[in-house]
């Protein structure tokens, strides 16, 4: 009878030297949150089997570093949260913000629920939900890798208090997905658009921050 061989733990990346100069004070929660999410990530369908070896660098720091856009104070909608990326790092990061954790899987809300209360996070909300369902009105919304502008606006937009801003991590494409999208940008009143690249020097790649108002004073 051949026995089973239990599965090796996955290999995770060290921590960068950057990631004290991303959390500060709250650096042990971040730790404390990629150590959870490279226990059980894959095994809950957070991550796929490669990103442990790349989770401070491509997840934890990228979604660090756009803390500093939050304002103080804020009301952040994160759509499509997942494992939590970027809301839970930004609830870390940012204890003065509310973070409310908007995602429609029953499993990752679970993971959300379980996870803030391990971290003892008292500024965070999950709601079970699609974006199209949820109600607002919030100061800032903010989503990574969920889809393209063209798609992401309608059901993030009227999430946003009139003069609020769409946060939204993206990739090298962005200034096509732009384009593809002025259309629905003048249909949902989304203004001076612009695309920060932060991160410099503390992570391989930088993150792409799409920024725009809703609404406001033209």
């Amino acid at each position: 009878m051949t026995r089973a061989v239990p599965a090796a733990p996955p290999v995770v990346e060290a921590e960068p030297a950057s990631a004290a100069a991303v959390f500060g004070d709250r650096l042990e929660l971040a730790r404390r949150f990629t150590a959870d999410l490279a226990q059980h990530g894959e095994q809950l369908g957070l991550i796929g089997p490669l990103e442990a070896a790349r989770l401070w660098s491509r997840h934890i720091i990228n979604s660090g570093v756009v803390a500093p856009y939050l304002h103080p104070g804020a009301r952040v909608a994160d759509v499509g949260s997942g494992a939590g990326l970027p809301g839970l790092v930004l609830a870390i990061a940012r204890p003065d913000v509310h973070l409310t954790l908007i995602e429609p899987m029953e499993r990752r809300t679970d993971w959300l629920r379980d996870e803030t209360e391990r971290l003892g996070l008292d500024n965070v909300t999950v709601l079970r939900a699609r974006a199209e369902d949820a109600t607002g009105p919030f100061d800032q919304v903010t989503a990574r890798a969920v889809s393209a502008l063209r798609t992401l606006v309608p059901i993030t937009a009227p999430l946003v208090r009139d003069g609020g801003e769409l946060i939204f991590l993206k990739g090298a494409r962005i200034a096509e997905e732009i384009t593809a999208a002025s259309a629905v940008l003048r249909r949902y009143r989304v203004r001076d658009a612009e695309v920060l690249e932060l991160g410099a020097g503390l992570v391989p790649e930088v993150t792409r921050l799409f920024r725009a108002t809703v609404g406001g004073a033209s």
